[in-house]
């Protein structure tokens, strides 16, 4: 009997090794994250697969677009006095609770003293805040009548949203409801519901516990659960709630019954507000553009919560840890024996294609019971098991077959070619060190890009830098440079390294104008998208530097060091948009081919003495590239604008504000008077400045404005360049300039 035992022990002890082994690695990689973004992909697939359901009745929507404000009000904006119709209008339809899902905290004239009385007579009307990020403040008005929740969405990652918050504590460290549950409760109250008390450890409405979800729930893995979360069970993908228009609600157009005893939620679905987040209905990200308004999130919340309370609508549960880890390991064994019994099969055409079936019919088995399992409320999870079972038949096939592969030593990913056959057919190729060498190094960067990107989603952030990364690549190719390090919206680009030629200076140059002119088509194509215009600066410098492998054993790249690098650097940061600024000893390699436009003397940080810097016009020979400069016209301001400004110092802002005016005006910058003190020190060409206007008719100062400063024209007065400008704000700067008169 023990001999048999002994017998199959080892006979079968591939599997004993096999089996745990490959369920222990899967585990590591769930634990390490790495399986997150796919396990919601499935999760969201699933979403997508789910019969619908019926629609929820007790929620509806009315939507604010594009139509809305042109034909109604004419303008891009909603005043306070068409809000307080809007409300007015609502409320005669006897909802049991209205959510507003605008953020409003200033006054949007006219008509704010209407709004304010709607908000003070409105009981059953609720709010939102932002809490998280940067916040936003919420209606003082119903902040204090306690009728404001908190914005209840949580982004992933992958910047959808599949968690929401049922409490939160505000900036003060005051526990308060998200807006969804706020709603939720005063629709409820009538039915006979209470909210349960905002601190407990759990909340259990009506006869219906909420558990809070924790950092490793589904397909999770230390995500952050602070505040009260649960996972959202979606109703339905978008456009699945009634909703209307808020020209239908103030042409009376809806049926007389319509809104009574329901929630209706306010909120913008037009695509000017960009109030959108990606749901799991949504198209993948980052490749995805389609996007849902955040009011429908807010109503599948809210159903969710009513569903589940008065209707027994599941929840969406999760296994915990050590059972999902048995889950993974039975699959593992399932592929594992499915292999194994297949061993001894005669016959090469017949086992081959037993063994390919065998492993995908499990995996079909397996998807379609997690499958159902969601469909009752379970989210168990698929593609770790999905790559248990197969990684286990694979290395049982390769345990089988006795076959193994030479595993190559790699140094990673290069950008070209040129590299690959550099370090791997040279004798030295892979060794750390590197060797002294002059080239002739170009980097880009955007201007006022960090701002921009600010305003934008990160979808629409991630869209901008492919497009404008591609174009210059194409660009870089052409003129045979090597692209040493893509840092987000800067390049780093080597000419003369791994391989020197005598022209690399040249070819830099002329690589910098194509790279100038190629802003063209991707601002064309920028203005299609409906995205801010790009500008470009470009620093080239030419000198001695450490060039070659720099790392360690485990992980490498091929790079230079020097400090020639932070020079060409320096050199880039003196550039405005359209500038191509090159270094002297860069000229000298190239002066008989160049046209230079301009020349200024700089003292960057870390050198001792002052250098000569040159903008380039053009390059001629047989490249003959040469960018339009236009001249800058200067119109003189017949009501000079108010400003505040601060000096930037890199990424450092001064933290004293000063004033000054802005008194003559051009198509991208203008000139300003910075009123002195005895803290106001000389502000040398190239600083950079963070501005606010106050435009004419308004009481507050603009947005962040930012600039550079050209040249002094008098003691106090300085031309500037604008870098960047909030869309507004340049569209207001750009009114008063073509209506001027007088140029100068």
């Amino acid at each position: 009997m023990w001999i048999k035992l002994r017998r199959l022990l080892w006979q079968w002890r591939s599997l004993w090794i096999i089996t745990p082994s490959v369920a222990g690695l899967i585990i590591l990689l769930r634990f390490s994250g790495l399986l997150q973004f796919l396990e919601w992909a499935a999760f969201d697939q699933y979403m997508r697969l789910r019969p619908q359901e019926a629609p929820e009745d007790r929620i509806a929507i009315v939507g604010i677009n594009e139509d809305d404000l042109h034909e109604l009000i004419g303008q891009d904006y909603i005043p306070d006095k068409f809000l307080a119709q809007l409300l007015l209008k609502l409320q005669a339809r006897k909802p049991r609770a209205i959510g507003l899902d605008i953020y409003r905290d200033l006054p949007v004239e006219p008509g704010h003293t209407d709004l304010v009385k709607v908000y003070q007579n409105s009981a059953n009307l609720i709010g939102i805040q932002q809490i998280t990020g940067a916040g936003i403040p919420p209606t003082p008005i119903l902040k204090a009548k306690g009728q404001v929740g908190a914005n209840g969405l949580v982004l992933d990652p992958d910047a959808k949203v599949r968690r929401g918050f049922l409490s939160i504590r505000d900036r003060q460290g005051k526990q308060m409801w998200s807006f969804g549950m706020l709603l939720a409760f005063r629709y409820l109250q009538p039915e006979g519901i209470n909210p349960p008390e905002i601190n407990a450890p759990t909340y259990r409405i009506g006869k219906t516990t909420f558990p809070a979800f924790t950092g490793n729930d589904g397909g999770y893995v230390r995500a952050n659960d602070s505040k009260y979360q649960i996972l959202l069970n979606y109703r339905g993908p978008q456009k699945y709630f009634h909703s209307v228009s808020m020209k239908d609600v103030l042409q009376d157009r809806l049926p007389a019954d319509w809104g009574r005893d329901r929630i209706i939620l306010v909120g913008n679905v037009g695509e000017i507000f960009e109030d959108f987040v990606f749901s799991p209905f949504n198209s993948g990200f980052p490749l995805g553009i389609e996007r849902t308004p955040r009011v429908e999130i807010h109503a599948n919340q809210i159903s969710q919560i009513l569903s589940s309370v008065l209707d027994r609508r599941p929840l969406i549960k999760t296994w915990s840890d050590p059972l999902e880890y048995l889950w993974i390991l039975l699959w593992s064994g399932v592929g594992a024996n499915l292999i194994w019994q297949l061993r001894y099969t005669d016959g090469m055409s017949k086992v081959s294609f037993r063994q390919i079936i065998a492993p995908v019919l499990a995996a079909i088995a397996l998807t379609g019971m997690t499958f159902m399992a969601f469909l009752g409320g379970w989210w168990i999870p698929v593609v770790p098991p999905l790559l248990a079972l197969g990684g286990s038949a694979i290395a049982i096939t390769a345990y089988l077959a006795r076959s193994a592969g030479a595993i190559r030593k790699t140094f990673g990913r290069y950008v070209t070619d040129e590299i690959v056959a550099n370090l791997l057919e040279q004798p030295d190729g892979l060794k750390l060190g590197g060797e002294r060498r002059t080239i002739t190094i170009l980097t880009s960067d955007l201007r006022g890009f960090t701002a921009i990107s600010e305003r934008l989603p990160a979808e629409e952030v991630i869209k901008i830098i492919n497009l404008y990364l591609g174009y210059m690549a194409d660009a870089i190719a052409q003129y045979q440079g090597t692209i040493d390090e893509f840092m987000g919206d800067g390049i780093l680009v080597l000419f003369g390294a791994p391989t020197s030629r005598e022209d690399d200076a040249i070819r830099a140059i002329a690589c910098a104008i194509a790279m100038q002119l190629a802003m063209e088509p991707v601002n064309q194509v920028m203005q299609q998208l409906g995205l801010p215009h790009l500008e470009m600066g470009i620093g080239i410098n030419t000198g001695e530097v450490v060039v070659g492998n720099i790392g360690s054993e485990k992980r490498s790249k091929y790079g230079i060091v020097g400090d020639q690098v932070n020079l060409t650097y320096r050199i880039e940061s003196y550039s405005i948009g359209g500038q191509i600024l090159i270094s002297e000893s860069t000229l000298k390699q190239v002066e008989s081919l160049v046209r230079i436009d301009g020349q200024k003397a700089v003292q960057p940080k870390g050198v001792q003495q002052p250098i000569n810097i040159y903008e380039i016009g053009g390059i001629g020979g047989k490249y003959n590239l040469y960018l339009t400069k236009e001249a800058e016209v200067y119109f003189t301001l017949s009501e000079t604008l108010p400003l505040q400004y601060t000096v930037l110092d890199g990424k450092h802002i001064d933290s004293n504000m000063r004033k000054g005016r802005l008194i003559k005006l051009s198509a991208k910058g203008g000139e300003i008077y910075l009123e002195q003190d005895e803290n106001t020190g000389v502000l040398a060409p190239f600083t950079n400045l963070k501005l606010n206007l106050l435009m004419p008719n308004s009481e507050v100062f603009s947005a962040d404005i930012y600039a550079k400063i050209l040249e002094q024209t008098t003691a106090n007065s300085f031309y500037i360049h604008f870098t960047n400008q909030p869309p507004d704000v340049e569209k207001q700067l750009q009114r008063i300039y073509t209506t001027q008169s007088k140029p100068i």
